[in-house]
C-alpha cells in the first residue's frame, strides 16, 4: 500500500535522529544517508498497520542495516591505504544530532568516532544509543534481540574501551577557539618551539589520504616529532602549490564540535585539520585530506559563509 501523507511525515520526523544515529555508527555521512534511505524503503514495504510504535520500529531497522554495514566495513578497512579517519562535517550539520550534554558532543567528535572503531559492532550500537541518545538498556536489548543484562555488560565493556585512553574533559568554546588560533599561528611560524608548547606530552597526529592524495600513512607521536611534521606540512613551497593546484586560503571553523583548520582552494575544501584540545594542551590532531570524504563539507562550506579567514593565501 502506498505511503499516506501521515506515514511520510512520520518518517521525515524521524529522519534527522536516524541520520545522527547512523553517522555515529558508521563514521560516514554518505553511508548514513544511504542507510536511512534503505530504512525508508523498508518502511514503504512494511505492513505499517501492524507497527505499533513507528519510532522504535525505524530505529531497530536502521540499527540492523548499520550493523550489516559495520561488518562489511571492517573487511574493507583491512585493505584501506594508510590510516582511516571518519568523514568530517561542519557545525550545524544535522548529522551531528543532539548536542545538549557533554556525552552527546563527545560522541560525535572525530577523536571519539575514531576510538569507536575499536569496538565490536554490537558494542558500538549499545554505546551510541545509550551514551548519545539516552536509550534505556531495555530498549536497546529489544533492538538487538539481547537480554537486558547482556546489554548492560556490553555497555560497560564498550565504555571502558573508549574512555580508558581518553580523558573525559571539556574545554569551553572560547578557550578552544583561542587554542586553534594559537596552534595555526605556531604552525605557520616555521618554528617548532611554539608548537611544542601547545602539544600535550602524549599528543598524536593522524592523517587520512585514502591512497588518493599524499598523506602520512602512520600516526606521528611525540611533541617534537609532531612539531617538526607540522612545520614541514605548513611550510609553503612551489612544489606543494603545484601539487594542490594553486595557493589555497586557510580558515578556522568548528568541525564535529571541535575547533578546526580548513584549507580551501577554488571554493573546494582540500584539507581539514581538527584540533582535539584538553586542559593539558592539544592532545590529538586529525587531518582529513581524502577527497572522497570532503565532498559534503565542501557543499556545507559553500552554503554556510561568511567565514573567518586566518590566511588569505598560503
Amino acid at each position: 500500500m502506498p505511503l499516506s501523507t501521515h506515514e511520510v511525515e512520520l518518517f521525515e520526523k524521524s529522519r534527522g535522529r536516524l541520520e545522527a544515529i547512523a553517522y555515529r555508527l558508521l563514521g560516514s555521512a554518505g553511508d548514513a544517508e544511504d542507510a536511512v534511505q534503505d530504512a525508508f524503503l523498508r518502511w514503504n514495504a512494511a505492513d505499517r498497520e501492524r507497527i505499533e510504535t513507528p519510532e522504535a520500529w525505524l530505529t531497530k531497522v536502521l540499527t540492523h542495516l548499520c550493523l550489516n554495514q559495520l561488518t562489511s566495513a571492517r573487511a574493507r578497512r583491512e585493505t584501506y591505504v594508510g590510516e582511516w579517519l571518519p568523514e568530517p562535517v561542519l557545525a550545524g550539520d544535522r548529522m551531528l544530532g543532539p548536542a545538549d550534554t557533554f556525552e552527546q558532543r563527545e560522541s560525535v567528535s572525530l577523536a571519539m568516532l575514531t576510538l569507536m572503531e575499536r569496538l565490536s559492532p554490537n558494542e558500538r550500537v549499545v554505546y551510541v544509543l545509550r551514551e548519545a541518545f539516552g536509550y534505556a538498556h531495555r530498549e536497546i536489548a529489544e533492538i538487538l534481540d539481547l537480554t537486558e543484562s547482556n546489554c548492560q555488560q556490553i555497555y560497560r565493556r564498550a565504555k571502558q574501551h573508549v574512555t580508558d585512553d581518553r580523558p573525559r574533559t571539556e574545554v569551553d568554546a572560547v578557550a578552544a577557539v583561542k587554542i586553534v588560533e594559537e596552534f595555526l599561528a605556531a604552525a605557520l611560524s616555521g618554528d617548532t618551539e611554539p608548537l611544542v608548547r601547545l602539544l600535550s606530552d602524549d599528543a598524536v597526529s593522524v592523517a587520512d589520504g585514502g591512497g588518493r592524495v599524499s598523506a602520512r600513512r602512520t600516526p606521528v607521536t611525540g611533541t617534537l616529532r609532531i612539531a617538526r611534521y607540522l612545520r614541514n606540512l605548513f611550510r609553503p613551497t612551489a612544489a606543494k602549490r603545484a601539487l594542490v593546484g594553486g595557493s589555497p586560503a586557510v580558515y578556522t571553523a568548528v568541525v564535529n564540535g571541535t575547533p578546526a583548520v580548513l584549507v580551501v582552494l577554488d571554493e573546494r575544501v582540500i584539507g581539514v585539520l581538527c584540533v582535539d584540545a584538553t586542559a593539558d594542551g592539544v592532545e590529538a590532531l586529525h587531518i582529513q585530506v581524502n577527497p572522497a570524504k570532503l565532498e559534503r563539507i565542501t557543499r556545507q562550506w559553500a552554503d554556510a559563509g561568511p567565514h573567518h579567514t586566518a590566511l588569505k593565501e598560503w
